[in-house]
């Protein structure tokens, strides 16, 4: 059986039972104790799970892990996924993009060759990627900067993107449930991504695979108030059959990292 199939399998049985052994595990994979803990300990790094005596827990949802850590998590295919992203905005295009370490590379990837390009973002990172570009007219919302990270959240913050309606909107997240749940850490960050959502008229989900059965303790909505996903492999069938439900275009932009 391969890694990646394998990790997504342990989510799900952690989401499932709150707790796995690492006996089971092994029983079930039947492979080495060594290779199942290497698992758990890569998800755990990705804070997918969390190893507890000898087996693996639901991780916790109220801290998320830091932003550099983020940025180093996943790197090529979080570019890989923003060049493909990146192709469905046409020159000209007006967007928001969101917080996050994803839509970061999205904001690199519309550097290259776009022209004539709008941007409305709370993110000063991606301002910072976008501001010596003269084919991008770019508008930073106000609010609070959070040193952590560059994010700009608060009341002030949430006004100010309710007064834009733009083409697309680039949203990233911390975590998507199986049953579809788009999931955060910070209740106020919550709040603009969901003006996000509601003010544009193509909303792009761009997450690594990591995102998938990630637990986050704030719900911002569903993946079916999005247009298109955007990732690095095939998510979990669950997720797969809401996507078909609500006629979500869905690309898998894999193998090309190499």
């Amino acid at each position: 059986m391969k890694q990646v199939p394998r990790h997504q399998q342990i989510v799900e049985l952690v989401t499932k039972h709150g707790y796995v052994s690492t006996e089971e595990l092994v029983e079930r994979f039947n492979v080495s104790p060594q290779t199942i803990r290497r698992d758990l300990n890569e998800l755990a790094d990705e804070n997918k799970i969390r190893r507890y005596h000898g087996g693996a827990t639901i991780p916790l949802s109220s801290e998320n892990i830091s932003y550099n850590t983020r940025k180093s998590i996943n790197f090529s295919e979080k570019d890989i996924i923003a060049e493909e992203v990146a192709k469905s905005i046409p020159d000209g295009a007006t967007l928001f993009i969101d917080i996050g370490t994803t839509p970061e590379a999205v904001a690199r990837a519309l550097n290259k060759n776009h022209k004539q390009l709008r941007v409305v973002t709370n993110n000063m990172n991606v301002a910072t990627i976008l501001l010596p570009n003269p084919e991008v007219r770019l508008i930073l919302a106000g609010g609070e900067v959070r040193n952590r990270d560059g994010g700009i959240v608060g009341e002030a913050t949430l006004d100010f993107i309710k007064q834009f309606r733009l083409d697309f909107g680039i949203l990233g997240i911390s975590g998507i449930d199986l049953d579809g749940s788009l999931l955060d850490f910070d209740y106020h960050e919550v709040r603009v991504k969901q003006a996000i959502i509601e003010n544009s008229r193509s909303v792009l989900l761009a997450v690594d695979h990591s995102k998938f059965g990630r637990n986050a303790m704030v719900k911002l909505g569903n993946i079916s108030q999005i247009h298109s996903l955007f990732t690095d492999q095939r998510p979990p069938e669950q997720i797969i059959n809401i996507l078909n439900e609500h006629n979500i275009t869905l690309s898998v932009i894999e193998g090309k990292s190499a």
